[in-house]
């Protein structure tokens, strides 16, 4: 016989888990509608990769997982995406989440898939990828993922592989059933992990109040160094940390992982789910519900899909509302009052318990705390609960935390060894869920702050380039005027000044002022013009005086820009005889009555249009319209422009790119007709 050990504390409460077990596994049946939730795992929610309307398949991918933390969600039949929404679920606090939710078909068409009975062959890489794509997280605790449980690094070292078929929560029977009616594939699947994990020794552990199902697996191990142990009866045995004490005398170091000290734990439903990925290639879909309590009238274990409302099911057992104040999911020392019987299955529900008020009663109200030290004597995690009681009562986070709050496993002995009735874990759980919030919002803000530094450090950077932009600008024109004034020639900032008033003086002068502007450029051309060939006409006299090969060119320059001073010089004559000539014959005109009798016109005008016509006009003027908010977009980002502008001009683009490309589906469409 294999030595076991003990851990401290625990407790005996009253198993009642015979009620259970007298019948078979029943099959729940494929109910009208199936509530999938997209998080039933610890880790990132499951992704939607169908959509509403769609027609899936039983055991199809409907959720994808959502980073290395995540398993990704099948349809447990066939059948329609009803809606894609949030919807209550099964949480101590009863709130809404995101869920799948689909209208069964009643014809349960499964989806092409295959499994591998030899999968000995397999690398531990694919056997790895089978159970992470089937979607299998543990199914006796808090859904850890199995796959990355069994991903351990390359240099830990693992002794020993434990399953877990302890089941020491009372009333709960599902893993008892399956060791006393799936043993062949417990120990099969049992021996896929050995091949993932390659322990020195293979260890199933089993509370000895489960006879039948310890002579069943004894008797499908035999031939093989799959070692079943046996125990006394003790809660809470089954939680990870307390059975690898138990079975191997090791204490895993607090916030550590069983792998710390060379164990891995795998439920043991988890390992029927992990065999029928492999070898049959089915994801997880279904489990094994326990539904039991005075308030149902045939206590059982079904075999049921995920996502069944829990109606469904307990009217399968012959639920009794008139007899049953809470439905409670889980057992009476780890589970938790559910808000309402339209809550779905999921993965972890292990058991639905219908208490009576005399079977369970409800807990009298809290008395003050009478320091009797009983909490501490019954912690398995060896915690000091009253002490934490305390802090948790004054939001004393920090020690808490340094008092290890978060090793407790939330079993519920202490609340149960209480003689002041305080719901103790109750506040553990709360105080768990406040720091873990403080935790996110703070790394919330410090992803801000990191964006925000990193924004005003690229903001700051940005302006120092076109700081330097400017000063280069700067001295390159200041280089031009030198070189200018030392040839002679026109200044051309100057010039460009002077063109740039020319340009805003003639932008005030409004409507009306079109050949005021026009008489303004000939007197600049003329003035340009005399500047350039007195310019021309003094190196040309330089080029004779020192004989230099350049003349013939020079003359034909200077001969040139007189011709051009000639043409200036008559076009300036010419617009000052049509101005003195427009000026005596046409009164003076209102410009705003000018300009409402050009848009008068334009109306007139696009009114007598056909509508193909107007939609090409409509067309040319988004178009042009586009081109010029492209360019503004293009010099924005070339100046490093606030990000509100770049969003504001980007918005603009897209939006005139979705009108032009609705104009022209509706040309293309009178074009076809």
């Amino acid at each position: 016989m294999r030595k076991v050990f003990d851990f401290h504390g625990g407790i005996h409460p009253a198993e009642n888990k015979h009620q259970s077990v007298r019948t078979p596994i029943a099959d729940a049946g494929i109910p009208p509608e199936l509530i999938i939730p997209l998080s039933q795992h610890i880790g990132a929610p499951a992704r939607p990769v169908v959509s509403i309307g769609e027609r899936v398949l039983k055991g199809q991918m409907i959720a994808e997982a959502r980073g290395f933390v995540s398993v990704p969600v099948h349809a447990p039949t066939s059948g329609t995406v009803h809606a894609i929404e949030d919807r209550l679920i099964a949480h101590p606090s009863g709130y809404l989440a995101p869920c799948i939710v689909i209208t069964s078909d009643g014809q349960d068409e499964w989806a092409e898939h295959s499994g591998v009975s030899d999968y000995q062959k397999l690398e531990t890489a694919d056997l790895i990828g089978i159970i992470r794509d089937a979607g299998i997280a543990g199914m006796g605790g808090a859904g850890f993922p199995s796959a990355v449980k069994l991903s351990v690094k390359s240099d830990t070292q693992i002794k020993t592989l434990i399953i877990n078929g302890t089941e020491c929560e009372p009333y709960i029977t599902a893993d008892d059933i399956l060791m006393r009616e799936q043993a062949y594939e417990i120990i099969e699947g049992t021996k896929i992990l050995r091949q993932i994990i390659a322990p020195k020794e293979t260890l199933i552990g089993v509370e000895d109040n489960k006879p039948e199902g310890i002579a069943a697996l004894r008797a499908a191990a035999q031939g093989t160094d799959i070692e079943i142990v046996t125990f006394p009866t003790k809660y809470p045995s089954g939680g990870e940390k307390q059975l690898v004490e138990i079975l191997t005398g090791k204490q895993v170091p607090s916030g550590g992982l069983p792998s710390q000290v060379g164990v891995v734990c795998q439920n043991i439903g988890s390992t029927v789910a992990i065999f029928n990925a492999v070898v049959h290639g089915q994801p997880l879909i279904s489990r094994i519900t326990t539904v039991t309590g005075e308030s149902v009238h045939e206590p059982q274990n079904f075999e049921v899909l995920i996502g069944t409302p829990v109606q469904y099911l307990i009217e399968k057992a012959g639920y009794q509302s008139e007899k049953n104040k809470r439905l409670i999911m889980g057992g009476p020392m780890m589970g938790f009052t559910i808000p309402d019987t339209d809550v779905p299955v999921v993965k972890t529900t292990n058991c639905l318990l219908a208490p009576s008020e005399t079977e369970l009663s409800t807990p009298p109200p809290a008395q003050a705390c009478i320091r009797c030290g009983m909490c501490a004597e019954v912690c398995p995690a060896s915690l000091l609960p009253q002490q934490m009681f305390w802090f948790a009562q004054g939001k004393e986070f920090e020690k808490l935390e340094e008092h290890n709050l978060f090793d407790c496993i939330e079993c519920g002995a202490c609340s149960f060894a209480c003689p002041s009735h305080i719901p103790l874990v109750q506040y553990y759980r709360a105080s768990k869920a406040e720091i873990l919030q403080m935790r996110r919002d703070h790394e919330i803000a410090e992803q801000s702050r990191i964006r925000f530094e990193a924004r005003q450090e690229r903001l700051e950077h940005a302006e120092e380039e076109k700081e330097a932009k400017r000063a280069a600008r700067k001295v390159a024109a200041q280089q031009r005027a030198q070189a200018a004034e030392e040839s002679g020639e026109e200044d051309p900032i100057q010039a460009a000044i002077e063109r740039a008033k020319a340009k805003k003086i003639a932008q005030q002068a409004g409507a009306g002022a079109g050949e005021e502007s026009e008489l303004e450029k000939l007197e600049k051309a003329v003035v340009s013009t005399s500047k350039r060939l007195a310019t021309a006409t003094t190196k040309l006299e330089q080029a004779k005086a020192e004989g230099s090969d350049l003349v013939g060119a020079l003359q034909t320059g200077v001969d040139k820009t007189r011709d051009k001073l000639t043409a200036a010089e008559q076009a300036l004559k010419d617009c000052e005889q049509r101005l003195d000539t427009h000026s005596a014959e046409q009164p003076p005109v209102d410009a705003a009555q000018a300009a409402i009798e050009r848009a008068m016109q334009a109306r007139t005008s696009e009114a007598s249009l056909s509508p193909q016509e107007k939609a090409r006009l409509d067309l040319g003027k988004l178009q042009n319209r586009l081109k010029k908010s492209q360019a503004v977009l293009i010099q924005s980002r070339e100046n490093a422009e606030e990000d509100k502008v770049i969003d504001a001009l980007e918005s603009t683009v897209a939006r005139l790119t979705e009108k032009i490309n609705a104009v022209q589906q509706q040309l293309n469409a009178a074009e076809d007709a």
